[in-house]
Parts: structure tokens; sequence; C-alpha cells
């Protein structure tokens, strides 16, 4: 199998994982600095978000240069020392690639936009205005407004389906495909071991710009962009032919992955694996579980659709938490964040883990005044700050990230809950994803085995890991109540090896469990 089947991916968000410059905003040295952690919490690969060139006006999802590293972040040696040190530690590295759209600063538009007759005018989305004035069409931008900005000195609209700051490049064009192509193989041929793809359910647009529908379902009160079905706007059949020019770049290469971001229901997801062949993404980005409701038939109906609609072949995997949604610990609650954790690790497939998740890191509430994130300016109670704060590394007045005022504000538990204070207790929520990691790397049950639903009773779900030979069964607490699971005869005979805490592990199981409130336990079968 190969090493993004069985490994763990971990996600940084490199302004605020380790500033080294002390200018309160992480950068490359840092992440370098904190490498051995990483690679401590057992994890097989570091997604890192954007570190190219960028007016940040989107903090990085804006490239005006896409081989090259913001100085902000440090220089493309500093890359290649981090590159360096986490291949020595046995850890892969995987870029996010921005293929969507650019800055509105990136030499492309910039020559885009000097004439309707510019050489690169075709490299974006330039149309007319309505007949009778106005946008061409009624396609909104997920940041807000009209998702086309007006353009005078050539008198026609560029589409954006973000920030104005950040024009959609045109993937009909073959000049696009190719430029874009050669990105990837200027970063693959440094050694990266592949790419994230940002927004790829988004790279090609209906041909003929047909008006989004209303959505029945909306809201008052909800997003705007909601309120029309982006029918036309993403997720169209011709995009399959782009995911599959990016994985034959991606192909070139031995052992790389092809990651892509996706948020759309199961069914329409797995499109992405491609045909029969699965010259599609590698890993379409599961996001299920961010979206589901936190209760045991939810989650055990979400996973017996999404085992169901996997192509034949086609490897799973599943997302707790990002730098878009809020956090996991927050959105659970703090006494199922073990639970949260026992989960995720120990579904059929990757798992990938975003920072601080390991701690227990809350949502946090960022003063109006310290707002950053332009999603949630532009749109207020949409932004993403809270989840994007500096890592707390030690109980210091800046939580060993900086010497210097942080970018965003810390947690406001940071001189308690951090990397320091949870290191050597065995009993913290750190200590249980470490645990959990080995164990997936012990057991290969965990790691390539089966699925199989077991059992479900009130809030609690439990489910079957098999290989020839291992045999665990995983016991969960969701409603935080406890529970009684009774199965089939014999099931349960075995032992606990490990529990989401653990003074349980090493305790004889036969014919039912009793789980505790909030409990997890992975239970190692004989027979």
């Amino acid at each position: 199998m190969h090493w993004w089947q069985t490994g763990v991916i971990y996600q940084i968000y490199p302004r605020s994982f380790q500033d080294e410059n002390g200018d309160g905003v992480g950068d490359l040295k840092g992440i370098t600095r904190r490498l051995d952690y990483v690679a401590g919490l057992g994890v097989d690969a570091v997604w890192l978000s954007p570190v190219f060139v960028s007016p940040m006006a989107d903090f990085g999802y804006d490239i005006a240069d896409h081989t090259a590293i913001d100085p902000l972040f440090g220089t493309l040696e500093d890359f290649d020392a981090l590159l360096e040190r986490a291949h020595e530690l046995g850890l892969k590295v995987i870029l996010d690639l921005v293929p969507n759209h650019t800055s509105n600063r990136h030499p492309w538009f910039m020559e885009s936009r000097v004439s309707r007759q510019a050489a690169k005018r075709d490299w974006y989305i330039w149309r007319n205005g309505a007949p009778e004035g106005g946008p061409p069409n009624n396609w909104l931008s997920e940041f807000g407004g009209s998702a086309w900005q007006y353009d005078e000195a050539t008198d026609q609209y560029y589409y954006h389906a973000f920030l104005k700051d950040q024009p959609d490049l045109n993937w009909r064009s073959a000049a696009v495909r190719a430029a874009m192509h050669d990105v990837m193989r200027f970063w693959l041929d440094r050694g990266v071991d592949g790419f994230r793809v940002d927004v790829m359910w988004h790279l090609i647009k209906d041909a003929a710009f047909r008006d989004n529908p209303t959505n029945p379902d909306w809201q008052e009160g909800e997003a705007a962009y909601r309120r029309l079905l982006p029918l036309h706007s993403t997720d169209q059949p011709e995009v399959q032919d782009v995911v599959r020019g990016l994985r034959a770049v991606i192909d070139e290469y031995p052992d790389r992955v092809l990651i892509g971001e996706i948020y759309l229901p199961v069914e329409k997801l797995v499109a992405y694996y491609g045909d029969e062949r699965l010259a599609g993404a590698h890993l379409p980005f599961n996001f299920a579980l961010i979206e589901t409701p936190w209760e045991a038939r939810a989650i055990a109906a979400l996973i017996e659709r999404y085992e169901a609609a996997l192509p034949v072949g086609a490897w799973p995997n599943w997302v707790l938490g990002n730098h878009d949604r809020p956090r996991l610990a927050s959105r659970v609650g703090e006494a199922q964040a073990r639970v949260a954790a026992m989960l995720l690790l120990t579904l059929r497939g990757t798992p990938t883990l975003y920072y601080g998740d390991e701690l227990g890191l809350p949502q946090v509430s960022i003063p109006s005044h310290r707002v950053r994130d332009p999603w949630g300016i532009n749109v207020p109670g949409s932004g993403r700050d809270g989840c994007r704060t500096p890592m707390p590394w030690d109980g210091s007045r800046f939580g060993g990230f900086s010497d210097a005022e942080p970018w965003l504000p810390l947690i406001p538990d940071a001189e308690i809950r951090n990397v320091a204070s949870q290191d050597t207790d065995s009993g913290s929520l750190l200590s249980l994803y470490r645990r959990l990691i080995v164990l997936r790397r012990t057991q290969p049950a965990l790691s390539r085995g089966t699925y199989r639903p077991v059992a479900q009773s009130g809030g609690a779900l439990a489910f079957e890991r098999r290989t020839d030979g291992n045999r665990l069964v995983v016991a969960l607490d969701l409603g935080g109540r406890g529970a009684e699971l009774p199965v089939e005869s014999g099931c349960w005979a075995g032992t606990v090896v490990l529990g989401t805490a653990p003074d349980r592990e090493g305790e004889a199981v036969a014919g039912r469990v009793v789980l505790r409130p909030n409990e997890g336990l992975i239970i190692c079968c004989r027979g």
C-alpha cells in the first residue's frame, strides 16, 4: 500500500505554528524548528497552507507568484531546508496548490487586463455585462456580493468566486493548464510529496454562463451566497478532465499524492476519484464528519453511505478539522474531543489532523478590532480567525509561539493548555493522540483492515476493523451519557488495548461492553 493510505496527515497553518524571526507571524524556519514535535506525534506527512508570494488579501490564497516563497515566511532556501529536515525525520511534505484563482497582482492577470486583445486575456474569465446593464449573470461570491467585478479600462467584468482580489483562472484555456502543470513540476522537482488542491470543484464553470437557480431551502439570516444553488458555477462535468490532467502530472513522479478540497455530498464527492481507472484525485477530501450532527445514528448512517458510494478500489479518508471550520473541541464539546480523536483515527481510510486539535484547542472569539479574515469582515459571523490562532507551546507570555505580539490572540487558557503541559501527562489529550497513532502503526486492522458496523445503542456506536489474524472493535459513547452495547455472542471476547482514559487498558471484556460517559474503547478480540 502507499504511504498516503496507511499514514496520517497533519495540517499546519504556517502563520500560526511558530514564529522564528519575532514579527508575530509564523514562518518556515519556525515550522522547521518544530518538526521534531510533529514527527513525535507519529504522523506521516505535513500539509502546509500556502507560503507563496502574495499580497495576503486572503492570507496566501491570493497568489502573485506560484514558484516563490513570500518574504513573510522566509526564502526558497528556507523551504528547501524544511523539506530536507522533514524527509530526514521520515515526514512527507504536501503543499497547497491554488489553481482556481490568482491574486489580481499576479503578472498573468495584470497582463490579462491590459486590453481585450491582451495575450493572456483568455487566461481569466472576462464577460460583457448583461444587455440590460450590470453583471453578466447572477452568480455570487462566497465572500459576499456579486462574483463579477467591473473593469472600467476594458468595459468588461471578470469573475471571482471569492474576493475581487482573486480573479478566477479560465481552465478551458490550454495555456492555463500547461502553466499550472509547470508550477506543479517546479515543486515536485524540488522534492515535495504531493498537493492538496484548493477548491477543486470550482475549477470549471458553465460554458453558457447560465444563471444559478434560487435555493428553496435558504432562510433569512443564512449567508447570502447560499441564496442560490451553485449549479452552473461549480462541479461541472468537464472538471473531471481537469482533475485527470493534474493527476497525470503527479503520476510523472513516483509515490506522490493528489488531494482535492471538495465540499460536496459524498455521492458527488466520489466522482473526483475518476472513472473506473481511478485516474482522478487519490483522496477527494471527505469533510462530511465536520458537517454531520454529532450523534451516533447520524454518524453511523454517514459511514454506511460513504462506504457504499466509494468506487471499487478507491481509498477513503476522513477529516474533522481544518483552517476554514470552527475548532473540533468547540463543535463537539471538550468532553467529546477524546471520543472524536478515537473515531477519526480508527475509521477505515486516511485521517487528516488539524494543528492544535491534539491539544483540544477551542474556537477563539476574536475581538472586532482584531478580526483579520476578509470573509469575516465582508460577511459578519463567517470569519475563520477563531480556528487559526497561534499554537501554544508553553505557558510563557505568548505561548512560546513568538517573542512579539502574535498576529491573532492565543487561546484564553494558553498558560495551562499547551504542548509543554500535556507532553509528559499520560492522561492528556496529546498523549491520547500519540497512543492512537502508535496503535494504527502496530495494528494492521486499523491502518488497512475492513470496516463493519457492529452495534448502535442510544448514543453509542461500535464497529469492527479486521485483517487476517487481527480483529479490533471500536466502541464509542457519542451521547455523553454512557451505554451498554450488547452484541452477538462472543464478539466482545478480548482485551481493551486503548481507552480514551488509560485506566481501563488491559481489562478483559466478554459478551458486552459498558461505556462510561464520553468514553471510547478499542478492544483486541480473540478468535
